[in-house]
């Protein structure tokens, strides 16, 4: 049976699958929401908290309520004879794009390992960058960059990334993305194809492809059909003047008060839609390699799977062998993960 997603921007979205609609706003304990591990002394922390040294803790580390709040997640441990071993792509989404609009240079730098950040700033200013060597500057800029600039940010997705944060002045931020989008013509480029062929499949109901994607018409839903063969539906799509008085996209889906309203989508986030959509279909499939090798997968958030697993047995890098193995679908498209074992759940 064909599965599907129904694209919305409401705060529980939810998606079809083998029939049944179910939410993905996350059951139970949702590891998304938690907060993330800033300390590098993990195991001290735990150990403290467990005596009940708060005054320790806090001559230590100087926040209690702050260290108790990163240690919530340490408090996930595998049952007794196991351990957990915790593995996530490596910049998955980037790769994806890359992929799918065939940004040859980006593809390149991940099959041979590079930093991707590295990779970038050299490909945006023209010189080599080394971190913490020749120009290592300039690293900050296209990490900002590329955590900003892929779905078609602009100065306030820069800002929101951190760009300020990390020394950067707003008034280099339009040159950043002006030197990003020049870098990456290809991405660029399939940006407005998605969006023209989004546009152009609701005016006359016919099928387009863009690459490895593709576009349908029918029963008054916009099909856009992802390399797996999953397909994104957006209802009842219609076209209409946005405030920058150009015509387009709308779709009805749920809104903040749980009920179906008409919203905006434009090329960055028809772009994000699909490579967050193609990244998820490789972390399921890669779960149904591992469950079909015996492992146990107890928890899974974004791009990370959580095995419990006996001690000893396996290794970090069997799971993420596992991972790598591209489906048939994804040809040319390098995976790369990493990952940790040990006796609690943590995320830096």
């Amino acid at each position: 049976m064909r599965t599907y997603d129904i694209i919305n921007a409401g705060p529980k979205n939810r998606f079809i699958a083998n029939g049944r609609c179910v939410s993905n706003s996350g059951r139970n304990i949702q590891l998304q929401n938690l907060p993330q591990n800033h300390i590098a002394t993990l195991d001290e922390a735990r150990e403290l908290v467990k005596m009940g040294c708060f005054d320790m803790i806090e001559s230590i580390y100087g926040n209690v309520p702050d260290i108790l709040s990163q240690l919530i997640r340490t408090m996930l441990i595998p049952k007794e004879g196991c351990e957990f071993i915790v593995a996530d792509f490596s910049a998955i989404e980037a790769r994806v794009l890359a992929w799918l609009s065939g940004e040859q240079w980006r593809l390149d730098a991940f099959q041979n390992g590079e930093d991707i950040y590295c990779a970038s700033a050299s490909a945006m200013f023209h010189v080599p960058v080394v971190k913490h060597g020749i120009n290592g500057d300039l690293r900050q800029k296209g990490k900002v960059a590329e955590l900003a600039c892929g779905y078609g940010g602009g100065a306030g997705a820069l800002i929101a990334m951190g760009a300020l944060d990390m020394g950067l002045k707003e008034g280099e931020l339009p040159d950043i993305i002006d030197s990003w989008r020049t870098a990456n013509p290809n991405i660029v480029k399939f940006w407005y194809a998605v969006e023209k062929a989004a546009i152009d499949t609701v005016k006359d109901h016919s099928d387009r492809t863009v690459g490895r994607i593709g576009f349908q018409f029918s029963a008054n839903v916009l099909w856009i059909v992802l390399p797996s063969g999953r397909r994104l539906a957006y209802v009842k799509p219609q076209l209409q003047p946005n405030r920058f008085g150009r015509m387009a996209l709308t779709f009805e889906g749920l809104g903040a008060n749980n009920k179906w309203v008409r919203q905006e989508t434009y090329s960055g986030k028809l772009t994000e839609n699909i490579t967050q959509s193609t990244a998820r279909d490789l972390l399921a499939e890669a779960m149904k390699r591992i469950e079909t090798a015996g492992l146990d997968i107890v928890g899974h958030v974004h791009d990370e799977v959580i095995l419990e697993v006996p001690k000893e047995k396996y290794t970090v890098e069997d799971v993420c062998s596992i991972m790598n193995q591209n489906p048939e679908w994804a040809e040319g498209l390098p995976l790369a993960s990493d990952g940790y074992r040990g006796d609690y759940y943590f995320k830096s």
